[in-house]
Protein backbone atom coordinates (compact mmCIF):
# COMPACT_ATOMS: atom_id res chain seq x y z
CA UNK A 1 0.00 0.00 0.00
CA UNK A 2 1.21 3.21 -0.78
CA UNK A 3 0.50 6.67 0.33
CA UNK A 4 1.88 9.48 -0.95
CA UNK A 5 0.64 11.64 1.88
CA UNK A 6 3.09 13.76 3.46
CA UNK A 7 4.46 13.31 7.20
CA UNK A 8 1.82 14.83 10.01
CA UNK A 9 2.49 16.63 13.05
CA UNK A 10 2.37 13.28 15.13
CA UNK A 11 4.81 11.33 12.41
CA UNK A 12 7.65 13.98 13.08
CA UNK A 13 7.03 14.19 16.82
CA UNK A 14 7.58 10.33 16.57
CA UNK A 15 10.85 10.78 14.58
CA UNK A 16 11.83 13.40 16.62
CA UNK A 17 11.55 10.93 19.93
CA UNK A 18 13.25 8.16 18.08
CA UNK A 19 15.67 10.01 17.15
CA UNK A 20 16.80 11.67 20.54
CA UNK A 21 16.57 8.53 21.89
CA UNK A 22 19.03 6.99 19.63
CA UNK A 23 21.00 9.73 20.34
CA UNK A 24 20.99 9.72 24.20
CA UNK A 25 21.08 6.13 24.34
CA UNK A 26 24.27 5.92 22.88
CA UNK A 27 26.08 8.97 24.21
CA UNK A 28 25.39 8.30 27.44
CA UNK A 29 25.62 4.66 27.35
CA UNK A 30 23.21 1.77 27.42
CA UNK A 31 21.91 0.79 30.71
CA UNK A 32 22.79 -2.83 29.43
CA UNK A 33 25.91 -3.99 28.10
CA UNK A 34 29.00 -2.58 27.19
CA UNK A 35 29.36 0.99 25.46
CA UNK A 36 29.77 0.42 21.60
CA UNK A 37 32.34 0.79 19.62
CA UNK A 38 32.69 3.31 16.48
CA UNK A 39 30.13 5.61 18.28
CA UNK A 40 30.09 7.90 15.37
CA UNK A 41 28.14 5.55 13.35
CA UNK A 42 25.93 4.54 15.94
CA UNK A 43 24.15 7.95 16.03
CA UNK A 44 24.49 8.49 12.46
CA UNK A 45 22.45 5.19 12.51
CA UNK A 46 20.23 6.49 15.27
CA UNK A 47 19.64 9.89 12.69
CA UNK A 48 18.65 7.43 9.62
CA UNK A 49 16.54 5.33 11.78
CA UNK A 50 14.65 8.21 12.79
CA UNK A 51 14.36 9.46 9.01
CA UNK A 52 12.65 6.13 8.05
CA UNK A 53 10.12 6.68 10.84
CA UNK A 54 9.38 9.68 9.80
CA UNK A 55 8.17 8.40 6.46
CA UNK A 56 7.13 5.00 7.84
CA UNK A 57 3.41 5.50 7.07
CA UNK A 58 4.30 6.50 3.70
CA UNK A 59 5.61 2.93 2.53
CA UNK A 60 5.67 0.87 5.90
CA UNK A 61 6.31 -2.48 4.26
CA UNK A 62 9.29 -1.63 2.57
CA UNK A 63 10.65 0.80 5.91
CA UNK A 64 10.07 -2.46 8.26
CA UNK A 65 11.72 -5.24 5.80
CA UNK A 66 14.46 -2.74 5.17
CA UNK A 67 15.43 -2.17 8.60
CA UNK A 68 14.74 -5.61 10.14
CA UNK A 69 17.21 -7.20 7.32
CA UNK A 70 19.73 -4.58 8.38
CA UNK A 71 19.54 -5.40 12.30
CA UNK A 72 19.47 -9.43 11.80
CA UNK A 73 22.37 -8.88 9.73
CA UNK A 74 24.33 -6.81 12.40
CA UNK A 75 23.56 -9.00 14.60
CA UNK A 76 24.72 -12.72 12.79
CA UNK A 77 27.94 -10.66 12.27
CA UNK A 78 28.73 -8.76 15.49
CA UNK A 79 26.96 -10.70 17.67
CA UNK A 80 25.93 -7.87 20.92
CA UNK A 81 23.32 -6.70 23.22
CA UNK A 82 20.53 -4.77 21.27
CA UNK A 83 19.84 -1.23 22.39
CA UNK A 84 16.80 0.10 23.82
CA UNK A 85 15.83 2.11 20.76
CA UNK A 86 16.30 -0.85 17.78
CA UNK A 87 14.12 -2.76 19.68
CA UNK A 88 11.30 0.20 20.43
CA UNK A 89 11.97 1.26 16.79
CA UNK A 90 11.22 -2.29 15.51
CA UNK A 91 7.97 -1.97 17.71
CA UNK A 92 6.75 0.86 16.29
CA UNK A 93 7.24 -0.10 12.54
CA UNK A 94 5.77 -3.23 13.28
CA UNK A 95 2.38 -1.53 14.97
CA UNK A 96 2.85 0.97 11.57
CA UNK A 97 2.40 -1.38 8.92
CA UNK A 98 -0.44 -3.78 10.86
CA UNK A 99 -2.08 -0.22 11.02
CA UNK A 100 -1.97 0.57 7.46
CA UNK A 101 -2.09 -3.23 5.21
CA UNK A 102 -5.26 -5.54 5.44
CA UNK A 103 -4.53 -8.18 8.18
CA UNK A 104 -3.96 -11.27 6.23
CA UNK A 105 -2.31 -10.05 3.33
CA UNK A 106 1.58 -10.90 2.50
CA UNK A 107 2.51 -7.68 3.48
CA UNK A 108 1.11 -7.82 6.46
CA UNK A 109 2.38 -12.08 7.40
CA UNK A 110 5.75 -11.26 5.72
CA UNK A 111 6.24 -7.93 8.35
CA UNK A 112 4.98 -10.17 11.13
CA UNK A 113 7.92 -13.13 9.97
CA UNK A 114 10.84 -9.90 9.77
CA UNK A 115 9.84 -8.70 12.98
CA UNK A 116 10.00 -12.32 14.40
CA UNK A 117 13.18 -12.53 12.65
CA UNK A 118 14.52 -9.59 14.30
CA UNK A 119 13.03 -10.99 17.63
CA UNK A 120 14.94 -14.12 17.59
CA UNK A 121 18.36 -12.37 16.59
CA UNK A 122 18.31 -9.89 18.99
CA UNK A 123 17.42 -12.50 22.02
CA UNK A 124 20.22 -14.84 20.23
CA UNK A 125 22.85 -12.43 20.07
CA UNK A 126 22.13 -10.51 23.68
CA UNK A 127 25.17 -11.25 26.18
CA UNK A 128 24.76 -12.33 28.20
CA UNK A 129 22.37 -15.05 26.89
CA UNK A 130 18.93 -13.91 27.79
CA UNK A 131 16.42 -15.93 29.71
CA UNK A 132 13.07 -16.80 29.86
CA UNK A 133 12.21 -13.73 30.95
CA UNK A 134 13.63 -11.59 28.42
CA UNK A 135 11.88 -13.81 26.23
CA UNK A 136 8.76 -13.45 27.40
CA UNK A 137 9.12 -9.43 27.47
CA UNK A 138 10.09 -9.28 23.84
CA UNK A 139 7.06 -11.50 22.75
CA UNK A 140 4.78 -9.11 24.89
CA UNK A 141 5.78 -6.41 23.33
CA UNK A 142 6.26 -7.52 20.29
CA UNK A 143 1.96 -8.52 20.72
CA UNK A 144 0.88 -5.66 21.95
CA UNK A 145 2.22 -3.79 19.02
CA UNK A 146 0.85 -6.32 16.53
CA UNK A 147 -2.25 -6.13 18.52
CA UNK A 148 -2.56 -2.30 18.54
CA UNK A 149 -2.03 -1.83 14.87
CA UNK A 150 -5.13 -4.50 13.68
CA UNK A 151 -6.96 -2.39 16.56
CA UNK A 152 -6.08 0.86 14.66
CA UNK A 153 -7.14 -0.09 11.66
CA UNK A 154 -10.51 -2.05 12.29
CA UNK A 155 -10.84 1.29 14.17
CA UNK A 156 -10.55 3.26 10.91
CA UNK A 157 -12.30 0.85 8.32
CA UNK A 158 -15.34 0.93 11.24
CA UNK A 159 -15.42 4.66 10.98
CA UNK A 160 -14.84 4.95 7.12
CA UNK A 161 -18.39 2.27 6.49
CA UNK A 162 -19.95 4.17 9.39
CA UNK A 163 -18.92 7.31 7.44
CA UNK A 164 -20.04 5.90 3.87
CA UNK A 165 -23.21 4.64 5.44
CA UNK A 166 -24.37 7.66 6.89
CA UNK A 167 -23.67 9.42 3.74
CA UNK A 168 -26.17 6.81 1.79
CA UNK A 169 -28.49 7.08 4.10
CA UNK A 170 -28.44 10.71 3.79
CA UNK A 171 -28.86 10.39 -0.04
CA UNK A 172 -31.49 7.72 0.69
CA UNK A 173 -33.70 9.80 3.28
CA UNK A 174 -33.30 13.44 0.30
CA UNK A 175 -34.74 11.08 -2.58
CA UNK A 176 -37.41 9.60 -0.72
CA UNK A 177 -38.21 13.03 0.45
CA UNK A 178 -37.91 14.29 -3.19
CA UNK A 179 -39.97 11.39 -4.43
CA UNK A 180 -42.82 11.83 -1.62
CA UNK A 181 -42.94 15.81 -2.80
CA UNK A 182 -42.92 14.73 -6.60
CA UNK A 183 -46.17 12.63 -5.89
CA UNK A 184 -47.83 15.31 -4.31
CA UNK A 185 -47.28 17.58 -7.27
CA UNK A 186 -48.40 14.99 -9.71
CA UNK A 187 -51.31 14.51 -8.23
CA UNK A 188 -52.03 18.56 -8.29
CA UNK A 189 -50.83 18.76 -11.81
CA UNK A 190 -52.97 15.95 -12.81
CA UNK A 191 -55.75 17.65 -11.44
CA UNK A 192 -55.34 20.87 -13.00
CA UNK A 193 -54.58 19.31 -16.16
CA UNK A 194 -57.94 17.66 -16.03
CA UNK A 195 -59.67 21.08 -14.92
CA UNK A 196 -57.80 22.48 -18.05
CA UNK A 197 -59.23 19.69 -20.52
CA UNK A 198 -62.80 19.63 -19.08
CA UNK A 199 -62.98 23.35 -19.59
CA UNK A 200 -61.42 22.76 -23.09
CA UNK A 201 -64.23 20.55 -23.53
CA UNK A 202 -66.91 22.74 -22.50
CA UNK A 203 -65.78 25.78 -24.57
CA UNK A 204 -65.64 23.55 -27.76
CA UNK A 205 -69.40 22.50 -26.70
CA UNK A 206 -70.27 26.13 -27.31
CA UNK A 207 -68.91 27.13 -30.42
CA UNK A 208 -71.46 27.75 -33.62
CA UNK A 209 -71.84 25.53 -36.51
CA UNK A 210 -69.44 27.72 -38.45
CA UNK A 211 -66.55 27.57 -36.37
CA UNK A 212 -65.56 24.27 -37.78
CA UNK A 213 -61.85 24.96 -37.51
CA UNK A 214 -61.69 26.06 -34.12
CA UNK A 215 -63.70 23.29 -32.80
CA UNK A 216 -61.14 21.13 -34.49
CA UNK A 217 -58.52 22.60 -33.03
CA UNK A 218 -59.97 22.36 -29.58
CA UNK A 219 -60.95 19.31 -30.06
CA UNK A 220 -56.88 18.59 -30.40
CA UNK A 221 -56.37 20.31 -27.43
CA UNK A 222 -59.20 18.10 -25.54
CA UNK A 223 -57.82 14.86 -26.85
CA UNK A 224 -54.11 15.91 -25.93
CA UNK A 225 -55.13 16.65 -22.54
CA UNK A 226 -56.50 13.64 -21.57
CA UNK A 227 -53.73 11.67 -23.11
CA UNK A 228 -51.43 13.84 -20.82
CA UNK A 229 -53.82 13.42 -17.57
CA UNK A 230 -53.76 9.17 -18.72
CA UNK A 231 -49.79 9.46 -18.58
CA UNK A 232 -49.94 11.75 -15.24
CA UNK A 233 -52.10 9.14 -13.82
CA UNK A 234 -49.70 5.61 -15.07
CA UNK A 235 -46.74 7.77 -13.43
CA UNK A 236 -48.50 8.81 -10.00
CA UNK A 237 -49.25 4.90 -10.12
CA UNK A 238 -45.44 4.13 -10.06
CA UNK A 239 -44.57 7.04 -7.43
CA UNK A 240 -47.37 6.08 -5.17
CA UNK A 241 -47.44 2.66 -5.10
CA UNK A 242 -49.56 0.51 -3.67
CA UNK A 243 -50.04 1.36 -0.14
CA UNK A 244 -49.77 5.32 -0.58
CA UNK A 245 -52.26 7.54 0.09
CA UNK A 246 -54.36 9.35 -2.12
CA UNK A 247 -56.17 11.22 -0.22
CA UNK A 248 -57.03 14.88 -1.06
CA UNK A 249 -54.01 17.43 -0.48
CA UNK A 250 -53.96 19.83 2.33
CA UNK A 251 -53.06 23.47 1.99
CA UNK A 252 -53.05 26.56 4.46
CA UNK A 253 -56.93 26.71 4.63
CA UNK A 254 -56.69 23.39 6.51
CA UNK A 255 -54.19 24.24 9.53
CA UNK A 256 -57.09 24.53 11.80
CA UNK A 257 -57.55 20.95 11.31
CA UNK A 258 -54.02 20.15 11.72
CA UNK A 259 -53.77 22.09 15.14
CA UNK A 260 -56.68 20.20 16.30
CA UNK A 261 -55.36 17.48 15.82
CA UNK A 262 -51.70 18.28 17.65
CA UNK A 263 -53.34 19.42 20.51
CA UNK A 264 -55.35 16.19 20.91
CA UNK A 265 -51.75 14.64 20.47
CA UNK A 266 -50.61 16.47 23.95
CA UNK A 267 -49.14 19.82 21.96
CA UNK A 268 -50.47 23.56 22.85
CA UNK A 269 -50.10 25.29 19.80
CA UNK A 270 -51.06 29.36 18.90
CA UNK A 271 -51.89 29.91 15.72
CA UNK A 272 -51.43 33.59 14.44
CA UNK A 273 -52.27 34.82 10.75
CA UNK A 274 -50.49 38.15 9.89
CA UNK A 275 -50.94 40.08 6.77
CA UNK A 276 -53.74 39.63 4.22
CA UNK A 277 -54.25 36.08 2.77
CA UNK A 278 -54.10 35.50 -1.02
CA UNK A 279 -54.44 32.87 -3.12
CA UNK A 280 -51.64 30.53 -3.22
CA UNK A 281 -50.31 28.12 -6.03
CA UNK A 282 -51.55 24.56 -5.36
CA UNK A 283 -48.09 23.57 -4.80
CA UNK A 284 -46.81 25.96 -2.87
CA UNK A 285 -49.90 25.99 -0.39
CA UNK A 286 -49.45 22.30 -0.21
CA UNK A 287 -45.72 22.81 0.95
CA UNK A 288 -46.15 25.29 3.61
CA UNK A 289 -48.37 23.07 5.18
CA UNK A 290 -46.11 20.15 5.03
CA UNK A 291 -44.03 22.62 6.64
CA UNK A 292 -45.86 23.50 9.53
CA UNK A 293 -47.06 19.75 10.41
CA UNK A 294 -43.54 18.61 9.55
CA UNK A 295 -41.97 21.62 12.06
CA UNK A 296 -44.95 20.45 15.17
CA UNK A 297 -44.38 16.62 14.18
CA UNK A 298 -40.80 17.29 15.52
CA UNK A 299 -41.92 19.68 18.08
CA UNK A 300 -44.03 16.93 19.85
CA UNK A 301 -42.03 14.32 19.09
CA UNK A 302 -38.76 15.46 20.58
CA UNK A 303 -40.23 18.21 23.39
CA UNK A 304 -43.31 16.28 23.85
CA UNK A 305 -46.57 17.54 25.48
CA UNK A 306 -45.29 21.32 25.80
CA UNK A 307 -46.47 24.80 24.22
CA UNK A 308 -46.19 26.45 20.40
CA UNK A 309 -46.85 28.72 18.24
CA UNK A 310 -47.34 29.02 14.36
CA UNK A 311 -46.83 32.53 12.81
CA UNK A 312 -48.10 32.25 8.61
CA UNK A 313 -47.09 36.04 7.29
CA UNK A 314 -48.11 36.89 4.20
CA UNK A 315 -45.91 39.62 2.62
CA UNK A 316 -45.37 41.76 -0.33
CA UNK A 317 -43.81 38.81 -2.92
CA UNK A 318 -43.25 36.43 0.40
CA UNK A 319 -45.09 34.09 2.59
CA UNK A 320 -43.36 33.74 6.28
CA UNK A 321 -43.68 30.69 8.23
CA UNK A 322 -42.45 30.28 12.16
CA UNK A 323 -43.15 26.96 14.16
CA UNK A 324 -41.40 27.73 17.72
CA UNK A 325 -41.90 25.44 20.33
CA UNK A 326 -41.17 26.13 24.16
CA UNK A 327 -38.63 23.13 25.13
CA UNK A 328 -39.83 20.42 27.38
CA UNK A 329 -41.85 20.94 30.24
CA UNK A 330 -39.81 21.07 33.61
CA UNK A 331 -38.38 17.76 34.80
CA UNK A 332 -38.22 16.43 30.68
CA UNK A 333 -35.08 16.69 28.50
CA UNK A 334 -35.42 16.96 24.71
CA UNK A 335 -34.81 13.90 23.25
CA UNK A 336 -32.20 13.89 20.33
CA UNK A 337 -32.66 14.88 16.85
CA UNK A 338 -33.61 11.45 14.75
CA UNK A 339 -30.62 10.79 12.35
CA UNK A 340 -31.42 9.92 8.46
CA UNK A 341 -32.77 6.33 9.58
CA UNK A 342 -35.12 7.72 11.79
CA UNK A 343 -36.74 10.65 10.70
CA UNK A 344 -36.44 12.81 7.00
CA UNK A 345 -38.50 15.95 8.72
CA UNK A 346 -35.82 18.54 8.41
CA UNK A 347 -34.47 16.83 4.90
CA UNK A 348 -38.44 17.41 4.19
CA UNK A 349 -38.96 20.89 4.83
CA UNK A 350 -35.61 21.84 3.63
CA UNK A 351 -36.38 20.29 -0.12
CA UNK A 352 -39.99 21.37 -0.46
CA UNK A 353 -38.41 25.21 0.66
CA UNK A 354 -35.67 24.70 -1.63
CA UNK A 355 -38.53 23.66 -4.54
CA UNK A 356 -40.00 26.96 -4.52
CA UNK A 357 -36.56 28.96 -4.27
CA UNK A 358 -37.25 29.96 -0.89
CA UNK A 359 -35.12 29.56 2.25
CA UNK A 360 -35.73 27.29 5.60
CA UNK A 361 -33.34 27.72 8.58
CA UNK A 362 -33.97 25.54 11.54
CA UNK A 363 -32.25 25.25 15.30
CA UNK A 364 -32.21 25.24 19.16
CA UNK A 365 -33.26 28.72 20.83
CA UNK A 366 -31.46 30.27 23.92
CA UNK A 367 -34.91 30.08 25.69
CA UNK A 368 -34.02 26.33 25.35
CA UNK A 369 -37.03 25.32 22.61
CA UNK A 370 -36.85 25.03 18.87
CA UNK A 371 -37.34 27.13 16.09
CA UNK A 372 -37.74 26.93 12.41
CA UNK A 373 -38.36 29.39 9.87
CA UNK A 374 -39.31 29.40 6.16
CA UNK A 375 -39.49 32.10 3.70
CA UNK A 376 -41.27 31.33 0.73
CA UNK A 377 -41.37 33.28 -2.66
CA UNK A 378 -44.91 33.97 -3.95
Amino acid sequence: MLHRRPPTLVDWLVAAAVGLFAIAEEIGGRSMGPSREDLPIWIAAGVVTAAGVLFRRRVPFAILCVYSAVNVLLFALAPQMSAAWQFYTELVLLFTLLSEVRPGSVKAVTGLVASGAYVVSMLAASSPPAGWGDVAVAVVMSAIAAGAGLAVRRHRVIAAQAAERGELLAREAVSEERARIARELHDIVAHSVSVMTMQTGGVRLMLREDQERERQVLASIEETGRGAVDELRRMLGLLRGPQADAGPQAGLDRLDDLLDQVRAAGLEVALEVRGDPVPLPAGLDLSAYRIVQEALTNALKHAGPTRAAVTVDYRPGELHLHVVDHGPRQGRTRARAAGPESGHGLIGMRERAALFHGTLTAGPLASGGFGVRAVLPL
